[in-house]
């Protein structure tokens, strides 16, 4: 129970603030090792550190809050010597992702983001920019469409990658010239590349739990603890953005600002969809069919807190690709659909600014 008015400062109540004020600067330093302190995600780190359960109780001493026990997980090793160049990434990365090969992986121009998952894995992005003559018209502005493609955000499910990889060969071609990319193919290198590839990061933590959602410091270790039973295959780590490869994603949609976010998973079958548009009734074979939101997700975080849509693409098997026909059907349609629904909804938010 929080202090009443009136209370008086007594010493026990004063070491309780002190023990507060503790608590809020360790928990901004947790943030500081792992992600660059901006001053949007200062705020929001104080935020998050007042909305902490109450200190103290009227009358009757502190009432501390639970601690959300970690999951014993083994640790993948980091490598020796973290690759540096395409060549090394694309040679660790062909042995595990479906569909690609080292001539491919090199081909596909991926550079080093300059963000390292928690083994020292290069986060790899590929910007792509529309020539002029393909750029969309966006309300008054004659400008392209972001997106933001992302895979492999859980490391177990390689064909979540693997997707992107064929997509990022389809770049050049006419039908994907209206939009400007940032596509990431594996944001969680460590959990693709451990002994078994496994869905959570080095660290065990589930980097799809892992963002700032409202409430997340309560409702995300209640919805582990509750609805997981403390899986700890999804344990969202002791606070929100905690770990360099949540952190990438965050930033990317902080400084390209996508109209849209793609998000590969596996293997439940379907789409999924979180934000302000029109969702998608099916792309290829896969159907609209909602997952759920979850404290911490993705979805949730973007689509619902921060109103930029979120495409869930879901395929139907996690270590087997679909085949190459409905690869690219899945491809077509889903910029058909970008082309009808998003421009309405980056004009909204261009004239609501």
């Amino acid at each position: 129970m929080p202090v009443q008015p009136g209370d008086g400062l007594s010493l026990r109540l004063q070491w309780l603030l002190c023990a507060f004020r503790r608590r809020v600067f360790m928990h901004w330093q947790s943030l500081r090792v792992s992600c660059p302190i901006t001053p949007r995600r200062a705020l929001a780190t104080v935020a998050l550190a007042i909305s902490l359960p109450a200190f103290a109780s009227h009358g009757h001493g502190a009432v501390k809050p639970a601690k959300m026990a970690k999951p014993a997980v083994a640790k993948s090793a980091a490598p020796a010597t973290p690759p540096t160049t395409p060549a090394e990434w694309c040679k660790s990365l062909a042995s595990r992702i479906p569909g690609t090969t080292q001539a491919s992986c090199q081909g596909t121009s991926l550079q080093a983001s300059g963000a390292l998952s928690r083994n020292g894995f290069p986060i790899l992005e590929r910007h792509v920019v529309p020539p002029a003559s393909a750029l969309s018209k966006v309300g008054n502005k004659k400008a392209p469409l972001r997106v933001l493609l992302i895979g492999g955000i859980h490391g177990d499910e390689l064909t979540a990658s693997g997707i992107v990889f064929q997509w990022l060969q389809k770049m050049q071609t006419p039908a994907a010239q209206n939009f400007e990319w940032k596509v990431a193919p594996l944001i969680n290198p460590d959990g693709l590349l451990a002994p078994k590839p496994r869905r959570v990061n080095a660290k065990g933590v589930d980097l799809n739990r892992n963002f700032p959602t409202p409430g997340w410091e309560k409702e995300a270790p209640r919805y582990w603890a509750k609805a997981t039973h403390s899986d700890p295959r999804r344990f969202p780590g002791n606070a929100p953005l905690s770990e360099p490869e949540s952190c990438w994603v965050s930033d990317a949609i902080e400084k390209f600002k996508p109209d849209v976010i793609i998000s590969v998973h596996a293997p439940f079958g379907v789409l999924d969809f979180d934000g302000p548009a029109t969702p998608p009734t099916r792309f290829g074979r896969l159907i609209y069919n909602r997952v759920g939101v979850y404290p911490g997700s993705l979805g949730n975080y973007s689509g619902l807190y921060k109103h930029v849509p979120v495409i869930t693409i879901e395929l139907p098997n996690s270590q087997l690709m679909p085949p190459e026909a409905e690869v690219q059907r899945i491809w077509l349609d889903m910029l058909s659909w970008m082309r009808r629904n998003v421009p309405q909804q980056a004009a909204a938010h261009a004239k609501a600014l």
